[in-house]
């Protein structure tokens, strides 16, 4: 994958939130990142409680800034220790409310160089945008910190304070601002290479569980379909696992460019892959015959494989009150199907429909 390709990867990730709060949840980490987000709102309002009156602090005494601070401090604290952790939407406003009372808040206190690092909350803000959401929601959140940073600087020139001071402050500011972009670059890579397969470059397994719940939500017609190849085994044994490793790396490349941009294409196991895509009943038989052909076509060498392809359609076109199966059915579906298409021969397309209630209209897949 060459950097440009890369980037625009990085770029247009939407990040899977849920999938994301599922794997922590899994793993017992949700409750000690809520108790630490928490304290860090708490932390913040002592802060506004220690400043407050005093020559650094807001103007006042408390005064509304100081107030208003403190109290957004607590409840910061609160909501992060007492309720479930946010969804994305009201994770996204606790953020942007976040990011403006900051700047906000250390604009209206007195030292103006203590206001200006202030700024440094923001990288907190910043660091949890970068885990949990997407490139573009942290470009957003990088736009205001440097325009904040911007009128911190300004502000201490303003203010009767050395130009040379406040341009350096700034460049500071900047310079840690500039590094979430980078950190959260190099987090969205090893998350991508976690949910890929190293030898194909396809997704494997946890990319796929990721991957199909979109493809299901997002279009009304699904089909996922199961590829085992035929007589693997007896590819290894002939020619040796490095040949062998080639023919998979082949496979996966066919599948991969004959599938199609909106489709998902892993793999899954060891001669086994998977291509789920937003295919209609009447065209998931032909299509999953035309990317059996693709694997089958003759080779640059003499080893020639076939698949055994298991196909799970389903088709809300045909039956909209139908419930939508679950990503797992669909997969269960698809490797039964697939080893009904082994157990009568191989290089064989085998199609279960998921059929509608009695009740409801059925279309049977052509032959």
């Amino acid at each position: 994958m060459n950097d440009g390709k890369t980037l625009r990867a990085w770029w247009n990730d939407p990040v899977d939130y849920s999938w994301l709060l599922r794997t922590l949840a899994a793993r017992s980490a949700l409750g000690p990142l809520k108790l630490l987000i928490g304290i860090a709102g708490a932390v913040i309002a002592v802060m506004g409680v220690v400043i407050a009156g005093t020559p650094v602090g807001p103007p006042g005494h408390p005064g509304i800034a100081s107030t208003v601070g403190v109290l957004s401090g607590t409840l910061w604290a609160l909501r992060w220790w007492l309720l479930p952790w946010p969804s994305k939407t009201e994770s996204l406003v606790l953020i942007g409310c976040a990011d403006v009372l900051f700047t906000v808040e250390f604009l209206q206190v007195q030292d103006r160089l203590f206001g200006a690092m202030g700024a440094v909350l923001l990288l907190g803000a910043g660091s949890y945008v970068g885990v949990f959401h997407s490139a573009r929601v942290l470009a957003v959140h990088s736009i205001w910190a440097v325009l904040s940073v911007i009128v911190f600087s300004v502000r201490i020139v303003t203010g009767g304070g050395e130009v040379e001071l406040a341009v350096a402050v700034g460049l500071l500011l900047v310079s840690v601002v500039g590094v979430l972009p980078a950190l959260q670059l190099l987090y969205w890579l090893l998350r991508t290479e976690s949910l890929s397969d190293p030898l194909t470059e396809l997704l494997n397994r946890r990319g796929l569980e990721i991957r199909l719940p979109q493809l299901v939500e997002r279009y009304p017609a699904i089909c996922v379909m199961t590829f085992d190849l035929d007589r693997f085994k007896s590819v290894n044994d002939t020619w040796g696992h490095r040949v062998g490793d080639t023919v998979l790396v082949r496979t996966a490349r066919r599948l991969h460019d004959a599938a199609g941009e909106t489709s998902v294409v892993a793999r899954t196991g060891g001669e086994e892959f998977v291509v789920a895509a937003p295919i209609t009943t009447v065209s998931a038989r032909t299509e999953a015959e035309r990317l059996r052909r693709a694997v089958a076509e003759p080779p640059e060498t003499a080893v020639e494989v076939t698949a055994s392809v298991g196909v799970a359609v389903f088709d809300a076109t045909i039956c909209p009150q139908c419930p939508r199966p679950t990503p797992e059915r669909l997969l269960q579906s698809a490797d039964a199907a697939m080893y009904r298409a082994k157990q009568s021969g191989g290089n064989l397309v085998v199609v279960d429909e998921l059929t509608p209630p009695r009740d409801h209209q059925h279309h049977p897949i052509p032959g």
